[in-house]
Parts: structure tokens; sequence; C-alpha cells
């Protein structure tokens, strides 16, 4: 176990910027113990320090002279931008002067960066996005949540295996239920990848596979990994986010349409804020991207401080629990099934 786990954070990356980056990063440093490595423009980065009350929190600079636009190519990034705030941060944990790194900025570049500058780690096919979206009980993991858009079966068989890890380390599971998403419940439905990945999945070892899930079933509380390939992932974590703004709107719209849907309103005040919270992708800050040789953990352009906060802690508990060997060694119990499938 790491005593401080050093966690560098984008902090040119997100709409905002350092504005909210950089006290997003100093409140998780605080609370949380770690030691956060601000990497981008350092007088601009001082300039938001100065505004805070820095006792007992563990940080520094490292200078990046170059930043990442939203329009820009991952590919022309990796080749054209070794000094973006990103590429540092990635080199950073590649160097071993960092455990994980955080970013709110182009998430493209970021995975891009996590895969070819900190690597894979020993076994892992491709790595993959883990998103946590919220259910009726407790947060359900969907990965790969966009990395990869075209999978092959054991892709997707080693996607079940990483959410499990993850599952188990960070939000607790003793044994996550672990399904795959299709068109139907039933054993054999689906495209031949599914049924193919559907095989894999139900002979490897210590897995809970309860066999698919249909659209409808992820938010019920049910399931705790649902594995899809990234194409699809990331149509259900965006349509997801959609729906969850929707129905803020259309709440706010029936409860000030008259005086008394405004009275109901009023009284029902506190679950609605209750449920604004639980729909905020501020409580979960980011999606780790899993099966590196360290973590990347990709937030939401958009994300507030506390975005970046939750997401801080959560590369933290990462890097404390030792997530990353646990899915090494279950990636590698599971190294013939992978073999089989690649070989067909």
């Amino acid at each position: 176990m790491n005593e401080r786990p050093i966690i560098a954070v984008d902090a040119m990356g997100g709409d905002f910027g350092p504005s909210v980056v950089v006290p997003g990063a100093v409140a998780a440093a605080r609370l949380h113990d770690l030691h956060v490595q601000l990497v981008g423009d350092t007088p601009k980065l001082e300039a938001e320090l100065d505004k805070l009350d820095l006792k007992n929190v563990h940080y520094d600079i490292v200078q990046a002279d170059d930043v990442v636009h939203m329009n820009e190519k991952p590919s022309d990034i990796l080749r054209r931008k070794k000094n973006a705030s990103i590429q540092v941060a990635c080199r950073l944990v590649k160097d071993g002067a960092a455990d994980a790194v955080v970013s709110a900025g182009h998430s493209g570049a970021t995975v891009a960066c996590g895969m070819f500058i900190m690597g894979r780690l020993p076994g892992v096919e491709r790595p993959a996005l883990a998103a946590l979206l919220p259910t009726e009980k407790d947060p359900v993991v969907v990965l790969d949540a966009g990395a990869n858009v075209d999978c092959r079966p054991y892709h997707l068989f080693q996607f079940g295996l990483m959410g499990d890890a993850f599952a188990r380390d960070l939000l607790s599971y003793p044994s996550p239920r672990v399904s795959l998403l299709s068109i139907g419940e039933e054993e054999g439905k689906g495209n031949s990848q599914v049924k193919e990945a559907y095989e894999l999945l139900k002979m490897a070892q210590n897995l809970n596979f309860v066999g698919n899930a249909e659209g409808r079933d992820i938010f019920t509380g049910d399931l705790d990994v649902v594995v899809c390939d990234g194409f699809v992932g990331n149509v259900v974590v965006k349509m997801s986010e959609g729906l969850a703004s929707s129905l803020v709107r259309m709440l706010k719209k029936v409860f000030t349409s008259g005086v008394l849907p405004a009275l109901g309103g009023m009284l029902a005040k506190g679950a609605f804020k209750k449920f604004a919270s639980t729909i905020d992708y501020a409580e979960y800050g980011g999606a780790p991207l899993l099966g590196l040789q360290g973590l990347a953990i990709v937030c939401h352009g958009r994300s507030s401080s506390l975005a970046m906060t939750n997401a801080i802690k959560m590369s933290g508990t990462f890097v404390r629990k030792g997530t990353n060997s646990h899915l090494a060694e279950t990636i590698l119990a599971n190294e013939e099934l992978t073999r089989f499938s690649r070989a067909i």
C-alpha cells in the first residue's frame, strides 16, 4: 500500500481549466491525504493556488508548455504536442514519478496518451473505459464506455475480468454480478461477437457471470458489471446522461405549471435534490481507463471542482488498494481462454 499516492493532474484540461481543476485537486489532496502534481502553465496555476488555503496540502507544479484543444486529433497530439499537459502527466506515470493521471481535457487524447505512453498491463489486449452509472440500488460499472469501438470476443471477455476486479476494489462488491449486454437475456441471443464472448465468460475462473442483460436491466440495480464494446457503451452512457438531464427539466416544467403543482414541488424539494444528486456525474468523478501500467481517469469536460475531487479520490483508492495487481492477476489466471479465443 502506498502511504500517499501521487496523482498527476492535467490542470489545463476541461472546459474551465485551472479555475476548476486546481481547487478540486487541492481539496482532494487535503481530504484524502494525496500528493497532487499540477501539470500545466506555472503562472496560471500559481494564480489559482494563491486564492486557496494550502495548509496541509501536498502538491507541486510540473510545467507543461502546450494545451490540447478539442478539435485536434489524438494521433496529431501524440506526434506533435510532446509538451502538452496530458502528455507530460502521462510521462510522469510512465517514469514512476506519479501513480495515476486525471484529466477533464480531450478524452481521445487522454485515452491515446494512456495507451501509448503509459502502456498496457501484461496480458491486457485492450484497456477499457469503465463508466459508473446510477441505478435503483448501487452504481453499475459499464465497460467499455468508448475506448474501443471495434472489439473481438476476447476483448469483451477481458473487459468482464477487469470490471470484476474494479467493482471488488473500488465499489467493495464481494462477488460482482457480471453480465453481457445483448438483445435478449437467453443464452444464444446476440451477434457472433456476443455469443462467443458469452462462452468465454461462462468458463472464466472465479467470475460471477450471470449471463446476458438487456438495456432495460442496466438501471435496476440487479447487475454490478455490464460488458459491451466501446461503440455500444458510449451510446449507453451518453443516452443515460441525456435522459437524466431531460428528466430533471421535465420535472421542473411539471412543477412550475400552476399553483398546486408548484406547492407540490416545494413539498418535494428535498426529494428532488436527492434525485439530482443521485444522477449527477460529479458524484462519480470520471471513467477510469483500466488495463494500463498505472491509471488514467477521463473526466467530463464540464466537470466541476467536486467532480475533479471525486475523480482524484478514486485514483488514490485505486492505488492504495493495489487494484492494478488484482487486474493483472485476474487477466493472467484466464490467459489460456484469451489465447484460445484469439487463435480461432
